[in-house]
């Protein structure tokens, strides 16, 4: 009479019980595995499923040991829950083009906005006010958001850069030491050269800029009736203004730059330090 080969005892690698420890609870073996390593508690099996998908109950999930991807089979349910899990997918998938979306809208309206409170700002309020409501609204949703774009564009042209290039290549030289041949790459590569490139800088000093105008242009400009050219005159007197100091302080940096020197290390002193501490050592021990 041939012996029945005897089956391994099931053991749960999650939880590390035995067959004899619960009679009651409901084994699986999901996957290719072998020998006991191929049991384990359906609910252990479940808990563990859920900590790997993390609430996304569409994600596969396999074995860490053999790498089979686990059959998960949800009951059926009705065609109510059919059709609200469709709409919930439906809105996870567009979720993102629909925020995209509301962030676009924001940044529209939020132009169109500062068009026109730039547009009242520049020739007053009331006449800002008048000549808006008399433009067509469709010259109003198109122009008034190109206010912000062409101020940060205006923002990004570097014409004092242009002029300090100008200077260096001919009246810089003569400012160098005798010996000094060098034309160091300052202040485009000088310390805070990332500053130009700032977006928050940029996109800063363009929004201001209108405000700024008006303001130097009511300081300077004052026998000037119209706000509209007190404005452009404010403007244009700021520009050069804020150009000129621009230009001087580049110039001086450059001037710096190119003027510095690299100082020899001083061997001697630091041999003398070095064998004055030996001596020291010595008198010390000799003591």
């Amino acid at each position: 009479m041939a012996q029945t080969e005897e089956q391994p005892e099931k053991h749960c690698w999650v939880c590390f019980a035995t067959e004899r420890d619960d009679r009651s609870a409901e084994w699986v073996s999901p996957c290719r595995c072998k020998g006991c390593t191929k049991w384990i508690h359906q609910s252990c099996l479940q808990r563990w499923l859920d900590e790997k998908q993390k609430g996304n109950n569409g994600g596969a999930v396999s074995c860490p040991q053999c790498g089979t991807e686990y059959h998960v089979v949800f009951p059926k349910m009705g065609p109510l829950v059919y059709f609200l899990q469709q709409v919930d997918r439906a809105l996870s998938q567009a979720s993102p083009f629909a925020s995209v979306g509301v962030v676009v809208g924001t940044v529209y309206w939020s132009a169109v906005t500062y068009g026109a409170v730039t547009v009242m700002q520049v020739v007053g309020h009331k006449k800002g006010l008048y000549v808006m409501e008399r433009a067509d609204p469709l010259f109003l949703l198109m122009g008034l958001p190109t206010i912000p774009v062409v101020l940060v564009l205006g923002k990004m042209i570097r014409w004092e850069d242009y002029i300090v290039r100008l200077w260096q290549r001919y009246s810089y030289r003569r400012k160098l030491l005798p010996g000094n041949r060098y034309l160091p790459r300052v202040p485009a590569d000088g310390p805070g050269s990332g500053d130009h490139l700032s977006v928050s800088r940029t996109l800063c000093g363009a929004l201001i800029f209108p405000s700024i105008a008006s303001l130097v242009g009511r300081l300077l400009f004052r026998q000037v009736s119209s706000n509209l050219q007190r404005t452009i005159l404010g403007g244009i007197a700021f520009v050069l203004m804020k150009g000129v100091l621009k230009v001087y302080f580049k110039q001086q940096q450059y001037v710096m730059q190119a003027n510095r020197q690299i100082l020899n290390y001083p061997e001697r002193n630091a041999d003398r330090q070095h064998e004055g501490g030996d001596e020291d050592m010595e008198d010390s021990g000799n003591e």
